[in-house]
């Protein structure tokens, strides 16, 4: 028995049906045990940490639950792309890192995220590990137009819980970029940014970023 991470298992042609939308479990004669709908809940951290590093999928986990996430757009990869670019050169000089999705992002016990974008100051930050990070100073998520409540609220409360001090979120719909600051258990608007403005933040007082450059690069 072994788990197919994002596939059609039945060996059908991928062009005439439709794949399987989540992980599944076969067996050795791949036969179809179960799939990711039926095993929501079950799942362990071992197990997700094994199928995400695997997939080339985004995947993110909740207490046992599993989250197939969609493959980013043409535009969602170009903005991601422009916005590395800026906080590389925003951290190179002082000795931080930045990283870009799919790395994993350990919230809690239970519960990782795949950030678009997440930095540290240091890059030898001991939080910094080679399956996931164990938190970061920085995350940035470009809002999906499936889910645009994912990256607006749930991770909004995701990494706050997760004590992270600034969260970024880039809206291509309606081409804003807000920034948040963590106080106490809760982010506050430090600002949100329009065309014709620069986004800047609070633990990299030197970034600003155009906005209209951002969501032009798509």
């Amino acid at each position: 028995m072994r788990v197919v991470p994002v596939a059609d298992s039945t060996g059908r042609d991928m062009n005439e049906a439709p794949a399987i939308t989540g992980p599944c479990v076969v067996a050795t004669d791949d036969c179809r045990l179960a799939d990711a709908e039926v095993l929501q809940g079950l799942w362990t951290e071992e197990q997700y940490l094994a199928v995400s590093g695997v997939s080339n999928r985004l995947i993110e986990f909740t207490d046992g639950r599993i989250e197939v996430l969609p493959m980013p757009t043409r535009r969602h990869q170009a903005i991601s792309l422009h916005l590395l670019l800026h906080l590389l050169d925003a951290v190179r000089g002082a000795g931080g890192a930045v990283f870009y999705a799919p790395p994993r992002l350990r919230v809690r016990e239970g519960k990782f995220r795949e950030p678009d974008l997440m930095l540290l100051l240091d890059a030898d930050d001991p939080r910094s590990q080679d399956a996931y990070w164990l938190g970061a100073d920085l995350v940035m998520e470009i809002v999906s137009a499936d889910d645009p409540a994912r990256d607006l609220r749930v991770k909004r409360q995701d990494y706050a819980e997760a004590s992270i001090p600034e969260y970024w979120v880039v809206n291509p719909m309606d081409e804003t970029i807000s920034v948040l600051v963590l106080e106490g258990s809760r982010y506050v608007e430090r600002g949100a940014f329009a065309r014709g403005e620069s986004a800047r933040g609070a633990i990299l007082p030197d970034l600003a970023v155009d906005v209209s450059a951002v969501f032009d690069a798509g």
